[in-house]
């Protein structure tokens, strides 16, 4: 009750924290890369424009992954980045398990200068279209 009183008397203040976080939240996601559904990662791959990265730990990788995906755990992109070197020209397509961890390698990435986007849903949404998964 005292909650919604301090929100009626401070609504100007609330409103500018509220703005505040929702900018910060779109600009984090921006930096991070657009995401693409999986019809436009189909289309970028198919049209040889784009090269699938999958940032999940090698164990759910091998458990199932996209066909001629890359993989390069999160925890070790700094390192492994030279290996997408000879992609440059390619948009380099970030998959993980439900579309929320791959930001943290899409700032990574595009601040080293590479065109990013993020499989929207990751490999749960791939699985739920029912699209092919390799096994190890």
């Amino acid at each position: 009750m005292d909650f919604f009183i301090f929100i009626s008397e401070q609504w100007i203040p609330v409103s500018v924290l509220l703005m505040l976080i929702y900018l910060f939240v779109f600009t984090e996601q921006k930096k991070a890369g657009k995401q693409v559904s999986v019809h436009d990662v189909t289309s970028l791959i198919n049209s040889e424009q784009g090269i699938l990265v999958d940032v999940r730990d090698s164990k759910e990788y091998e458990s199932g992954h996209i066909a001629n995906a890359l993989n390069i755990p999160l925890a070790k992109l700094e390192t492994r980045m030279v290996e997408l070197d000879k992609h440059r020209d390619k948009t380099v397509v970030l998959v993980d398990k439900l579309g929320q961890h791959s930001a943290a390698a899409g700032r990574k990435l595009r601040a080293s200068g590479f065109e990013v986007r993020r499989l929207q849903g990751g490999m749960g949404e791939w699985r739920s279209q029912s699209l092919p998964v390799v096994t190890a």
